[in-house]
């Protein structure tokens, strides 16, 4: 092949047919009448010209790419070639339609090999993106089963998916995010090489939103304030809560979207009764918890800002457990319990775990809460990542630097493995008249995937150890759409369901 100069993109014109002619007949030799004719392609470049599409090489052109809108719900998925275009008059073609129909592509067979096609599909998936359009489909022709008569069409694709078996067409599709929906009969039954079949093949767009008449985008870039709180005395119940409003102010100073406070934030009003025993003492401490949830969620309405709470002990029916509370800005209030009480808030305090397991949408991302120790097991952020969780928050209390690394490193682990972003917010400092919570270490941190869109050690930002502070971060949601279909690994896709899944089990 000659040395190339130059590549250009570009719209079909009609004026451009002869040439259009001349490359569809050098595409398609084997073909009777292969090319489109004059009304079909000057209809096509006047009802949707931005769909019609030429790659030029050195001003030459090689390569061409044909499209239709269309409202896909008008058809079902048995269709054929000539219920989608009208029998060829693309009457079926409708601006205000959720899916682009690709009618043709072709690459000059001299220039095969330059991934032509693949551009041609990059662009068609661009548009398909800017248009806010649902998904890209078309049927693709499978040239090589003539040559299995052993095989049915389900069997040939199956086995091309599993590169047993090389189909030029098909291997092509995939390798460009197309998947197939179903097989389909009689879709041109001039295909002689497909014996009439077609793999119905679709590329989904995963920024679409439905279109509605009142639509408010949901925003894509999330700005978290973690609260690396100081345990340290305090004079009463107005001392803690003018410490907290403090912090919730500063950070909706930044219009944080969350704000999250750690584990048994209101663990410095035990020193009232450390001279209880401690499971007396924990049971006194949860006396204030309903208190504390009124004034949080106060807070998050006049600051405009939705707090996680952190945690705080929860005595109701002579059960103790370990809860915290999302206060959303609009006013609404959801709760979440610890699973996993510690081997230590077992024999000290006498917890026990909780049952919930849920995430919660809000106006900012669909999010999970786990308390501390829940990070340290897999399952749990796994059945919050199944309902499409997109931050994970993590507040926690640790003594001991290998304490706080157990639930450091999970949670690294967590982003990675559930594709998502992960945020642990801890408390510093002492309380030495409180008994059993007496140090604490911490260091706060929001975690990511480790892709090329983010940063390689999967660190976003992350305060100072062991220093009472707060941490803002802005996130971005759309790219983990794009991670979890374009990443270098897709571990929540690729998972192999036919072998082992994680359940939750009702209580």
């Amino acid at each position: 092949m000659k040395s190339i100069d130059k590549i250009e993109l570009q719209h079909l014109k009609f004026s451009e047919y002869k040439t259009l002619q001349e490359l569809m007949i050098k595409c398609y030799p084997k073909v009777q009448d292969p090319a489109w004719t004059k009304d079909q392609i000057n209809k096509l470049t006047t009802i949707f010209p931005e769909g019609q599409t030429v790659i030029k090489v050195d001003g030459e052109m090689v390569a061409c790419a044909l499209a239709i809108i269309i409202d896909y719900q008008l058809f079902d998925d048995k269709h054929t070639y000539l219920d989608i275009t009208a029998n060829d008059t693309f009457k079926t073609h409708s601006p205000d339609g959720d899916t682009m129909y690709g009618l043709d592509m072709l690459v000059h067979p001299d220039y095969r090999g330059l991934r032509l096609g693949r551009r041609l599909y990059d662009y068609r998936k661009e548009l398909c993106e800017e248009m806010n359009l649902k998904s890209i489909v078309f049927g693709g022709r499978l040239p090589n089963f003539h040559k299995f008569d052993d095989l049915s069409a389900k069997q040939y694709i199956e086995k091309v998916k599993n590169k047993e078996i090389h189909d030029p067409v098909l291997n092509f599709q995939l390798s460009n995010d197309f998947h197939v929906k179903r097989v389909v009969k009689n879709y041109l039954p001039e295909d002689d090489a497909s014996e009439s079949y077609a793999a119905l093949l679709e590329w989904s767009n995963i920024y679409y939103q439905k279109p509605q008449k009142k639509y408010k985008p949901q925003k894509s870039v999330v700005r978290l304030g973690l609260v690396q709180w100081g345990m340290r005395p305090y004079a009463g119940w107005d001392d803690l809560t003018e410490q907290i409003e403090y912090f919730v102010d500063a950070v909706s100073g930044y219009r944080a979207d969350f704000l999250l406070f750690p584990e048994y934030v209101n663990a410095p009003l035990m020193a009232e009764y450390n001279h209880l025993s401690e499971p007396d003492a924990i049971r006194k401490l949860a006396g204030y918890t309903e208190k504390l949830r009124d004034t949080f969620a106060e807070y998050a309405i006049s600051y405009n800002t939705n707090i996680i709470t952190g945690s705080m002990p929860e005595f109701k029916d002579d059960v103790l457990k370990n809860i915290g509370y999302l206060c959303k800005r609009n006013g609404e209030i959801e709760r979440y319990e610890k699973i996993h009480p510690t081997p230590d808030e077992v024999k000290v305090w006498g917890m026990t775990g909780g049952t919930q397991i849920k995430t919660f949408d809000t106006d900012a991302g669909k999010i999970g809460i786990l308390i501390c120790y829940d990070v340290e097991f897999p399952e749990l952020s796994r059945l919050l990542a199944k309902q499409e969780m997109d931050i994970l928050f993590v507040p926690f209390l640790t003594d001991t630097q290998n304490g706080y690394s157990r639930v450091r490193n999970c949670a690294i682990a967590r982003a990675i493995e559930n594709e998502c972003y992960v945020a642990i917010a801890g408390s510093v400092g002492n309380l030495p008249k409180v008994h059993n919570m007496d140090i604490s270490f911490a260091q706060s941190v929001v975690f990511t995937p480790c892709d090329f869109s983010f940063p390689t050690n999967g660190i976003k930002a992350e305060a100072t150890p062991n220093t009472e502070m707060i941490l803002i971060v802005d996130v971005d949601l759309d790219l983990l759409k794009e991670l979890h279909e374009q990443g270098s690994v897709r571990t929540m896709k690729d998972r192999r369901t036919d072998l082992y899944d994680v359940i939750s089990i009702e209580k």
